[in-house]
């Protein structure tokens, strides 16, 4: 796993790619080439990093919750197959926001990340009230000696790959637009907590995922997936119900439960990762807990089935 630093702890000199990369799309490995193959600097090597703020600027400037599709560690995971050696976050805070776009290159990616090359897209902004573009960067950096390289947005078809449309194919339950738009599957891990134990009593126990309030997650519904237990690198065949439980009880909170299919395993204090594949239904209220447990049984076939046809891209199971 590479290291995730803040810029006083940063190894340096850097090759930076500049942005939040949230979902780590193709646009985004764009960005991440253009800092991967760096030259030494006065004999230096230099060090491929990628930079982000945290917390997001919204939040901090306008009071706004930003959900991520990339938590900060599960960033790590993802930036080390391509050639990145650590992630720095930079606190973003009022002050920060209100530098002008000269003395945030000057103070944070020259000074503290003595950065020698730069990498951004298109539709960067940075700079009190957002002021500086590209043009800015690239005429402050040639000043201050530092290389500054500007990648095109990439398109596909009508409209460019982002961060906004993986999202919205994620509200819409479309699993299979997300994951072709990030040429990598939409995962979330958490552990496993107790239960109030209703499941079980149905027939159907699960496992309780506690998952960051800070990851963005998919419409609310009944899901085929697949489970990984912290270490251990086969994935289990499951069906997850992601949203309340408006037969059970319909005034309890939003919650993930996974139970697995054709296993049973004590999972109280483990780990769970899991990887929506398909949505099987929106969810509904049953006149009966015999109905509702009819329908379980349905889904988890249906689940099974398309578990053990699973054809999808061959992405690499989580760490372990």
């Amino acid at each position: 796993m590479i290291p995730l630093h803040d810029p006083r702890n940063a190894l340096r000199p850097t090759a930076i790619a500049l942005g939040s990369f949230d979902g780590l799309h193709r646009g985004h490995r764009r960005v991440i080439t253009a800092v991967t193959e760096v030259q030494p600097v006065a004999q230096q090597r230099v060090v491929p990093t990628v930079v982000s703020f945290w917390p997001h600027p919204r939040e901090v400037l306008h009071g706004e919750t930003r959900l991520r599709l990339d938590l900060p560690e599960e960033k790590l995971e993802l930036l080390a197959p391509l050639g990145i050696e650590q992630l720095v976050l930079v606190p973003f805070t009022r002050e920060l926001a209100a530098l002008t776009p000269e003395r945030f290159v000057q103070e944070v990616l020259a000074e503290q990340l003595q950065a020698c090359r730069i990498a951004v897209g298109t539709n960067f902004r940075f700079g009190v009230d957002r002021s500086g573009d590209v043009d800015d960067l690239a005429r402050i950096g040639a000043a201050l000696g530092i290389d500054v390289r500007v990648l095109p947005m990439l398109w596909d078809g009508a409209e460019r790959v982002s961060s906004s449309r993986i999202r919205r194919a994620l509200a819409a339950g479309n699993i299979d637009e997300a994951g072709r738009l990030m040429e990598r599957p939409y995962r979330f891990s958490g552990p496993v907590v107790q239960g109030r134990g209703l499941g079980r009593q149905l027939g159907w126990p699960t496992a309780n995922l506690a998952v960051d309030g800070r990851k963005f997650l998919p419409l609310e519904g009944v899901y085929a997936a697949l489970a990984w237990r912290d270490g251990e690198a086969g994935a289990m065949a499951a069906v997850m119900n992601l949203g309340p439980q408006p037969t059970v009880d319909p005034l309890a909170p939003s919650a993930v439960e996974v139970h697995l299919l054709e296993r049973n395993l004590e999972l109280a204090g483990a780990r769970l990762t899991v990887q929506p594949l398909r949505l099987l239904r929106r969810q509904q209220t049953f006149e009966s807990l015999e109905a509702l447990s009819r329908q379980i049984r349905l889904d988890a076939d249906q689940a099974l089935q398309i578990c053990d046809s699973w054809c999808g891209p061959s992405f690499p199971p989580p760490l372990a």
